[in-house]
């Protein structure tokens, strides 16, 4: 099954989508209850001697008390973070595991809950069983049970969650009907199809399914994401499009589905309407969410829409804020390079083909583009290095061939959006971390460091550091480093947000955790210019002399190198 946010937080983002109270008045809703008991990871149900023809609960049932459980506005990890963590212990996604195996499962993603259970049917009524696992401290909570007709799933199901919460937290505010007005009412035909089509291997037998789940339930909103969802996958955008269209703006899947129709927009040579989709994205994750938020993906594609429309002043300056909020993605500056270089400024494309390069140094596209802007400009001498170096790590004749005739293909659009990010930016306007004022509160910053991925964490620390919110930044990259030890972004960013308080020491340490990592041209030439401002003129040497080796032409060290062997003092990096 295809859930895209890491986890679900229903007090603003409900996975469930137009739940039945976004149908009322307000005065008729009952309040969502605040995420207070924890975040909960749910497991697949064991079929224990239903039918097999039933088989398809077992993860229906976990998807539906995943719905359920965010409708009421509590935490929960998806389907996909579920199986992507399964995914990185060489575990299957459907196993039955022991209560040990899920307890670890459950403290590697910060879970506070495991949820599990099992089924039982004789083909008329169904019984299901649900347990609660606490993680710590450690404690089983005693089975919850529900029976009924098989017919009447639904219903039997909202009893067992609300049950289950009630059970975890004496003092659960929502009674049995008000927790039931907060779920959507769903057909259990729709539901069933649309768990088949989740679960279809074959391309043609999840769209059957999904189409008959949109027949029976022709205003909810998953069904028609799922099914703009494989039409975008297949890039038929033009099959796309009315279904991403029938997603509302208040629905948990709105803005995946207005990212994808911008996509769609940009596929089909749309840039007026790709520019107008992405502005309006942009506009309204800035109101939604904590000030200052973008998105990398967004601005990337954004600024490609203004190039094709001439905005090129624009569309750099979208690029070179996607640039800055994801120093590792090489598509970004490879753009930027396409840009000027199709704009006859060859020097400054190159430029961006070298960073792109740097970045990205096993990308035979991104070391083609460079040679061709360097011989463009002139740099004869720096191109063929270029070529030679490209020999000796792709091999001989190995680098795709450049033609001016095909620049406007090579443009790199993004097709996806890391939602998860979004996550940490809910957890921090939910705490109260989006006053503006660079600080975040302690609950905010636990909260965000469960609801999203390290690499999601990086990219919020990024964006606080382009704001100059340097505390919030820090929380950021720390709680990336908790969750991910070893990942040198988060101590790249760490060094950065170290060297912009002067405190170099921390800063040096966090470079060089960064550099055991993963060797950077432009790490060590950060790390020269600290040497440098500590009046350490051999370090910073020995490290530009690294960074040449790695990068024989990367501007920012021969510079600095120049100035030093000059005997010039370079200015501060800002």
């Amino acid at each position: 099954m295809k859930a895209f946010f890491a986890v679900c937080v229903g007090v603003c983002l409900t996975f469930c989508g137009n739940v039945s109270a976004e149908q009322q008045p307000a005065s008729l809703r009952p309040a969502l209850v605040p995420s207070s008991q924890g975040i909960f990871l749910v497991f697949p149900f064991e079929n224990d001697g239903a039918s097999p023809r039933l088989d398809w609960l077992s993860e229906g049932l976990e998807e539906l008390t995943i719905q359920r459980l965010s409708a009421a506005g509590q935490q929960v990890y998806t389907h996909e973070a579920r199986t992507t963590e399964l995914d990185r212990d060489g575990l299957p996604p459907a196993a039955r595991f022991s209560h040990a195996t899920m307890l670890r499962i459950a403290a590697d993603l910060d879970a506070d809950f495991v949820v599990f259970g099992k089924f039982n049917s004789d083909g008329k009524s169904l019984a299901i069983e649900v347990r609660l696992l606490r993680v710590n401290p450690t404690s089983l909570g005693a089975p919850i049970r529900q029976s009924g007709p098989l017919e009447s799933l639904m219903e039997s199901h909202g009893t067992l969650v609300w049950k289950l919460l009630a059970a975890n937290d004496k003092g659960f505010p929502l009674n049995l009907a008000d927790f039931t007005k907060l779920q959507r009412p769903l057909r259990l035909d729709a539901f069933e199809h649309y768990i088949r089509g989740l679960l279809a291997s074959d391309d043609d037998a999840r769209m059957r399914e999904l189409r008959e789940a949109a027949r029976l339930e022709p205003e909810w909103p998953e069904a028609a994401f799922a099914i703009g969802q494989a039409y975008f996958s297949r890039r038929d955008c033009d099959s796309a499009l009315p279904w991403l269209a029938h997603v509302p703006a208040a629905n948990s899947r709105a803005t995946e589905a207005t990212f994808r129709i911008g996509v769609c927009r940009l596929l089909l040579n749309q840039p007026e309407k790709a520019e107008e989709v992405f502005l309006s994205l942009q506009d309204r994750l800035k109101k939604a969410f904590v000030a200052g938020a973008e998105l990398p993906e967004i601005l990337n594609n954004l600024a490609l829409a203004q190039a094709r429309r001439g905005e090129t002043t624009a569309a750099a300056s979208s690029l070179l804020r996607a640039l800055d909020l994801d120093p590792d993605e090489d598509d970004y500056p490879f753009n930027l390079g396409l840009m000027y270089l199709r704009g006859n400024d060859t020097t400054t494309a190159a430029k961006y083909f070298r960073e792109a390069s740097d970045r990205e140094p096993e990308n035979p596209e991104d070391r083609a583009l460079l040679i061709y802007a360097l011989e463009k400009a002139g740099n004869k001498s720096e191109a063929n290095e270029e070529r030679n170096s490209a020999a000796e790590s792709f091999g001989p004749n190995t680098l795709p061939a450049v033609k001016p005739e095909t620049f406007a293909r090579l443009q790199r659009i993004t097709t996806e959006l890391d939602t998860a990010t979004l996550q940490v930016e809910i957890a921090s306007k939910d705490s109260g971390g989006g006053n503006g004022e660079g600080t975040t509160s302690a609950t905010a910053s636990a909260t965000a460091s469960a609801t999203a991925s390290p690499s999601s964490l990086v990219r919020k620390g990024r964006q606080e550091l382009v704001a100059g919110r340097l505390d919030t930044a820090e929380q950021a990259f720390r709680a990336a480093l908790a969750a991910a030890p070893h990942d040198a972004s988060a101590h790249r960013g760490m060094a950065e947000v170290y060297r912009r308080k002067n405190k170099r020491p921390e800063a040096i340490q966090e470079l060089q955790a960064a550099l055991e990592l993963r060797d950077s041209a432009v790490d060590r030439t950060t790390l020269a210019r600290i040497y440098l401002e500590q009046k350490k003129p051999d370090l910073a040497k020995a490290e530009l002399a690294r960074a040449l080796k790695i990068a024989p032409n990367y501007t920012e060290a021969r510079q600095l190198q120049e100035h030093l062997q000059n005997g010039n003092a370079p200015s501060k990096t800002p």
